[in-house]
C-alpha cells in the first residue's frame, strides 16, 4: 500500500512538473500571446466598423440574440468581422464605456505582445492607462459628444459614461463637470509625461503678474546661468535688475547667438508643448449654409464651403483682377455669376433648428418580443405557419417582415389585417403584400412611444449635404431611420393632401425650408398662395429674397382669391415667355439655357437673362376651386403640363381630397402626391389610387407616392417658432430691391387697343393720366391700387391711356413706356382732348 501511494504522489509529481514546464515553454508564450493579440485586433475592427455600419446593423442586432444573429439566414451584417463582431462591438461601446471601449482591445494588443516578448511594457502601468482612460475617457465623451451629436447611433460614453456623467452633472453642474474632465487630462499628461510637470509649472508662473514673479525670476534658466556670481548679501533690487537684463539679453533675437553654449541654448528653449484641449480636427471655416454645425452621420464631420465665398477664377493679369472694377479683356471674360448681387449672403445655419431628444431612445426590447410572438398567435389561429420574422424599427413605424411556409396564399394573410390589430392592440396596420422586391410579407406596426424626426436631423444629415439635386426636398425619415430627400424638378409637381391637423401644413413647411438651406436667393423664387391668410404670412420678410409677385403688389404673400387667377395667368405669361427664350437660344431645358447663359453663350442685350426656378405652393386648394372653379383650374392645368422644362414647379395642397376638387386633370399632371392620414378609404383612393392612406396614424405619418411605389415616411417637424428663426436670420441680410416681378397679364381690353373710343372716357381718365406722369410707370397695379378700382376696369383706363398716346403698348413683365415727359405736356394733351 505504501508503494501504490508513493508511486501515485511521484506520478502526480511529475504531471505537476510537465505542466509546469508546459507554462513555462516559450513556444506556448509566444503562441498564447498570438492568440491574445489576434482577439484584440479583431475586437478593435469590429468596433472601428461600428462607427461607419452601427447605424445599419442596429436594429438587426438589437432585435435578435447573438444565436439567431450568427446564423447563416439571419448574419446579413454590415460589420467587417461579421455578425459575432457587430454584436459584440454593440455591447462593447453602447452598453459599456463608448468609444473609448476601444482601449480594451489595444490592452489585449499590448498584453499579447508583451507575452511574445516583443514590447516591455510594464503590465500594471498598462491596466492602469487602460482602467484610468475607460473611466475618463466615457465621462468626457458623453458629457462632450453626447451633446454635440445627440442623435447618432453611437452612445459616445457608454451606459457607464451617460450614467456617471448624468449622476455628476445633477450633483456638481456642468462648470463643475468641465472642470473634472481638465482634471482628467491633466493628470493623464503628468502619469504619461514626467515632464510636463514642469512645463505646467514654468506656464503658470509666466502667467502671473509681473508683482508677483520675483521669486520665478530668480529660478528661471536662463538666470541660473548668470546667478552664480551673486551672493545673499547683495540687494534684492540689484538681483532683480541684474536677472532681468540677462533674461532680455538671452531672449534677444537680434542678439549674438553665437556666443552661447549648446547648454544655454537647450536651457532658453525648454518649454515643452502642452496638449491642446480641442476635440475636433476642422479648422473654423468660412460661413456656410452649415455653419457652426457639424454634421453628424455615422461617425462623419463635414464641413461644405460656400460657393460664393470662393475666388473667381483668374483671367489675364493678376493686377488688372484685383483692380478697381477693371473689365476683363475680350476673349478672356468670366463666367457669368448668378449670386454676384447678393455674394455676401449666408445660408441659415443649422442651429435655428431645435433638436429634439427622443431620437436616441433604447429600442423597446420588450415590446417587440410581444408584438413578435401575438403575429405569431394570431397566424397560427387562422392555421399560418411562417418560417421566419424579422422586425426593423423606424422612428413611429416597426416593419415585421414575414416568410410564410410554402402553399400559403397572400390574400389570406392580406385578409386579417383587423384581426392582426385586434391582437397588437394597435391603432391602425398596414399589410403589405408582398414586400416590392423582397420575397416576404410586410406589416406595419405602430410603435407605442414614437420619435420626433426633427427637421434639424433631416437637414442636418451627409445625405442631404451632399445631394446635388436641382430642387432637394427633405420630407423626413423611412421606416428604415434613412433621409428621404427628392428632386422637385424630376417629380415635376407634387399633390398634398391629409385631413386637418394631421401634418399637412408642417409637411409644406418642410418642404419650403428644405429648399431655404439649399438654394440661393438668384436661383429660386417663390410664388406663395395662401387662402387661409395665416399659414405663410411668416415668410413675408423674405420677400426681397426669395418671393415673386406681381408688379406694385403690396403683398407678397397672395391671400386675395381674385389676385390667384392675376398670378396664375402671369405665371403662364412667364412660362411662354420663358419657352421663347428656350426656342432662341436651341435649347430644351431651363438647365441647359442658365448653363449657356453662364458661359456667356447668350447676349443679355437680345433678351436674354438668367433664369431662376419657381415653385408655386398653393394652400387649401379646395376653398379655392370652390370660389373661382374653373378659372383657377385652367392656369393650373397648362403649368403642370408644361412649365417643367422652363422650370416652374407647383405645390398644391388640400384637406378635401374629392373627386370634385382632386379632379382627372389634375391628377393626370401631378404623378408625385403625399398623402396625410385622411378619414376614409374612397380619399385615399382618390389621392394615390390605392388605400392606405386611411390606415396611417397621423402627426406626420404620410404615404408618398411617385407612380407604382409607395414609401411610408415620418414627416419631419418644423415648428413655427423655427420657421420665423429662419425667415428672421434671411430678412435681416441685404436683399434685392424688390421682390422678383410676375410679368402683367393683358385683359381682354387690352387684345384690342384700337376699338378704344376716346370720346366715351372713363371718369378717372384724367386723373390715371397724371398718376401714370408723376411716377413715370405705366402699370396697371397701379392704377388699381391707388383709385381702389378692380382690374377690369383698371385695364380699360390703361387702354385709352394708351391709345391717347400717353402710354405704350405692354413690354410683359416691363411697365409700359410713359410718352409724356411732365405735366405740363400732359396737360396740353388733355386739353386737346376735351
Amino acid at each position: 500500500m505504501a508503494k501504490r501511494k508513493r508511486k501515485k504522489t511521484a506520478a502526480s509529481g511529475k504531471k505537476g512538473v510537465n505542466r509546469l514546464a508546459f507554462l513555462k515553454n516559450e513556444r506556448v508564450h509566444f503562441l498564447a500571446g498570438v492568440v491574445i493579440a489576434f482577439i484584440g485586433i479583431f475586437l478593435l475592427l469590429a468596433i472601428i466598423s461600428f462607427f461607419f455600419t452601427g447605424a445599419a446593423d442596429q436594429s438587426k442586432v438589437l432585435n435578435l440574440s447573438f444565436f439567431e444573429l450568427v446564423r447563416s439566414d439571419n448574419a446579413d451584417v454590415d460589420n467587417w468581422t461579421g455578425a459575432g463582431g457587430a454584436f459584440l462591438a454593440e455591447i462593447m461601446v453602447n452598453d459599456w464605456f463608448g468609444i473609448f471601449s476601444a482601449m480594451i482591445p489595444l490592452f489585449l494588443i499590448l498584453i499579447g505582445l508583451r507575452i511574445m516578448k516583443v514590447s516591455d511594457l510594464s503590465f500594471m502601468k498598462a491596466l492602469f492607462i487602460t482602467a484610468f482612460g475607460l473611466i475618463s475617457g466615457s465621462i468626457a465623451s458623453a458629457f462632450i459628444l453626447g451633446n454635440l451629436f445627440p442623435t447618432s447611433h453611437i452612445n459616445w460614453g457608454g451606459a457607464h459614461g451617460t450614467a456617471i456623467e448624468q449622476l455628476l452633472e445633477n450633483s456638481i453642474g456642468w462648470p463643475g463637470v468641465v472642470l473634472l474632465i481638465l482634471l482628467f487630462l491633466v493628470t493623464l499628461i503628468v502619469i504619461l509625461r514626467k515632464s510636463s510637470i514642469y512645463a505646467i509649472q514654468k506656464g503658470l508662473a509666466n502667467s502671473k503678474p509681473s508683482l508677483y514673479q520675483e521669486k520665478p525670476e530668480e529660478e528661471s534658466p536662463v538666470e541660473e546661468e548668470f546667478s552664480e556670481p551673486l551672493t545673499a548679501k547683495q540687494p534684492g533690487v540689484l538681483r532683480r535688475l541684474f536677472g532681468r537684463l540677462k533674461r532680455k539679453l538671452a531672449s534677444d533675437p537680434g542678439g549674438d547667438q553665437e556666443n552661447h553654449s549648446p547648454d544655454e541654448m537647450s536651457h532658453g528653449n525648454n518649454e515643452e508643448p502642452t496638449v491642446p484641449l480641442t476635440f475636433t480636427a476642422e479648422p473654423k471655416m468660412h460661413p456656410s449654409p452649415f455653419q457652426a454645425d457639424a454634421v453628424q452621420q455615422g461617425g462623419f464631420e463635414v464641413v461644405i464651403p460656400k460657393d460664393d465665398e470662393t475666388l473667381p477664377p483668374v483671367t489675364g493679369d493678376l493686377h488688372a483682377d484685383m483692380g478697381q472694377g477693371q473689365e476683363p479683356e475680350t476673349g478672356l471674360m468670366e463666367d457669368y455669376d448668378p449670386r454676384r448681387d447678393l455674394s455676401s449672403y449666408r445660408f441659415p445655419t443649422m442651429n435655428l433648428l431645435k433638436v429634439y431628444n427622443t431620437s436616441d431612445r433604447a429600442v423597446d426590447m420588450k415590446e417587440q418580443n410581444d408584438n413578435k410572438e401575438k403575429i405569431i398567435h394570431t397566424l397560427r389561429n387562422y392555421g399560418i405557419e411562417i418560417t421566419s420574422i424579422k422586425a426593423t424599427v423606424g422612428p413611429t413605424i416597426t416593419l415585421y417582415e414575414i416568410v410564410p411556409q410554402a402553399g400559403v396564399r397572400i390574400s389570406k394573410i392580406r385578409n386579417l389585417e383587423d384581426d392582426i390589430a385586434l391582437s397588437l392592440s394597435a391603432l391602425g396596420i398596414r399589410i403589405i403584400a408582398p414586400m416590392p422586391g423582397k420575397g416576404t410579407i410586410g406589416i406595419e406596426v405602430p410603435n407605442k412611444e414614437p420619435q420626433i424626426v426633427s427637421m434639424q436631423s433631416v437637414i442636418s444629415s451627409r445625405r442631404f449635404q451632399e445631394c446635388d439635386y436641382d430642387l432637394p426636398v427633405a420630407l423626413g425619415k423611412t421606416i428604415t431611420n434613412e433621409v428621404f430627400i427628392f428632386d422637385l424638378t424630376k417629380m415635376p409637381h407634387l399633390l398634398v393632401a391629409g385631413a386637418t391637423g394631421q401634418g399637412k401644413s408642417v409637411g409644406l413647411n418642410a418642404i419650403i425650408t428644405s429648399l431655404l438651406y439649399k438654394k440661393h436667393p438668384s436661383e429660386m423664387k417663390m410664388v406663395l398662395i395662401d387662402p387661409k391668410m395665416v399659414e405663410f404670412n411668416i415668410y413675408s420678410t423674405i420677400e426681397k429674397h426669395y418671393l415673386a409677385k406681381l408688379p406694385d403688389e403690396e403683398k407678397a404673400i397672395i391671400t386675395d382669391v381674385t389676385k390667384v387667377t392675376q398670378t396664375l395667368n402671369s405665371l403662364t405669361k412667364e412660362m411662354d415667355d420663358r419657352y421663347e427664350l428656350l426656342m432662341r437660344a436651341h435649347v430644351r431645358t431651363i438647365k441647359e439655357y442658365n448653363e449657356k447663359f453662364i458661359k456667356r453663350h447668350l447676349n443679355p442685350e437680345k433678351g436674354h437673362r438668367y433664369m431662376p426656378y419657381i415653385v408655386v405652393v398653393i394652400d387649401e386648394f379646395g376653398d379655392l376651386i370652390m370660389t373661382a372653379g374653373k378659372e383657377i383650374e385652367m392656369p393650373i392645368a397648362r403649368i403642370a403640363q408644361k412649365a417643367r422644362a422652363v422650370g416652374i414647379h407647383m405645390v398644391i395642397a388640400t384637406q378635401r381630397p374629392t373627386t370634385n376638387i382632386i379632379t382627372g386633370t389634375i391628377k393626370a399632371n401631378f404623378p408625385a402626391r403625399m398623402a396625410f392620414r385622411v378619414t376614409s378609404q374612397i380619399d385615399s383612393r382618390t389621392i394615390l389610387d390605392m388605400s392606405g392612406a386611411n390606415q396611417l396614424i397621423g402627426r406626420g405619418d404620410m404615404l408618398f407616392s411617385q407612380g407604382s411605389s409607395l414609401i411610408r415616411i415620418q414627416c419631419a417637424f418644423v415648428d413655427t417658432p423655427e420657421v420665423e428663426e429662419i425667415t428672421q436670420y434671411i430678412g435681416k441680410q441685404n436683399g434685392y430691391d424688390q421682390a422678383f416681378a410676375l410679368p402683367e397679364v393683358a385683359s381682354e381690353a387690352e387684345a384690342a387697343p384700337g376699338a378704344v373710343d376716346l370720346n366715351d372716357r372713363d371718369p378717372l381718365f384724367e386723373e390715371a393720366a397724371r398718376l401714370i406722369v408723376v411716377h413715370q410707370q405705366g402699370s396697371t397695379s397701379l392704377i388699381q391700387r391707388k383709385f381702389s378700382i378692380g382690374y377690369n376696369r383698371a385695364g380699360r383706363l390703361m387702354d385709352q391711356l394708351e391709345a391717347a398716346g400717353i402710354v405704350g403698348a405692354t413690354q410683359g413683365s416691363k411697365p409700359r413706356d410713359v410718352f409724356v415727359a411732365d405735366e405740363y405736356s400732359l396737360e396740353k394733351l388733355l386739353h386737346s382732348l376735351r
